[in-house]
């Protein structure tokens, strides 16, 4: 079970003091699959819960962290992250972070690829292409979406937290990477994997050290 030292955060400064930004390491965990497949379907605000191989990777992930100390857990409202952070946690608090939300893939939520290349063929391969103007058919515009994963960011840099776990979904962690490192990342997370960034400074680095490599399956 994932050890978390809540208090010691919650007694730093005064009731009247605004805290520093001590956020010093992020780990992430992207949610488990879901029993809406997940791992086929576009599931973006869409809350679909956990599935029963979801929680196996959550606990994989666990025991991945069984070395870790944390002193705040935070976690996406869709219970699909929410219920990876509390099978993680076993009781302690976890921060529900609304920034912290999937984008919203508008017409193409709950479809597969291939659903989705066969109805809307030239917006798939806009997409797929990676075109900067590209946006998801009526759904959450994807310059507002990375503007409010960095207000997520700055909520937890408002709790006092040095290391923090974050629970979230893969857009969110890539847009994390692209707030915080300048570029979104090689290899995003599968379902159930784990990805850290430190900060050095100002500066945050992949992992635990800058020499890290460029994409992590774990937090390493």
């Amino acid at each position: 079970m994932l050890r978390t030292a809540l208090r010691s955060r919650q007694l730093r400064g005064s009731a009247t003091e605004a805290p520093m930004n001590r956020l010093r390491r992020i780990v992430l965990l992207r949610h488990g699959d879901t029993v809406g497949n997940s791992r086929e379907r576009f599931h973006g605000s869409g809350d679909v819960a956990l599935s029963d191989e979801g929680r196996d990777q959550v606990r994989a992930a666990g025991r991945r962290l069984a070395t870790e100390v944390f002193d705040l857990v935070a976690s996406s409202p869709l219970r699909r992250a929410w219920q990876s952070a509390v099978l993680l946690c076993g009781g302690s608090p976890v921060l529900l972070v609304p920034d912290f939300c999937e984008i919203d893939f508008g017409r193409w939520e709950g479809m597969t690829a291939e659903e989705i290349e066969a109805q809307d063929p030239v917006l798939y391969k806009t997409w797929r292409e990676g075109a900067a103007d590209f946006e998801f058919p009526g759904g959450e515009r994807r310059a507002a979406f990375r503007e409010r994963v960095a207000a997520g960011l700055a909520v937890l840099e408002r709790t006092g937290a040095e290391n923090a776990l974050v629970v979230a979904h893969r857009g969110v962690i890539n847009a994390l990477a692209n707030h915080l490192l300048g570029a979104p990342l090689a290899a995003p997370p599968e379902l159930g994997q784990l990805v850290s960034f430190t900060r050095d400074g100002e500066h945050w680095f992949l992992g635990r050290r800058s020499s890290n490599p460029s994409a992590l399956g774990a937090a390493a």
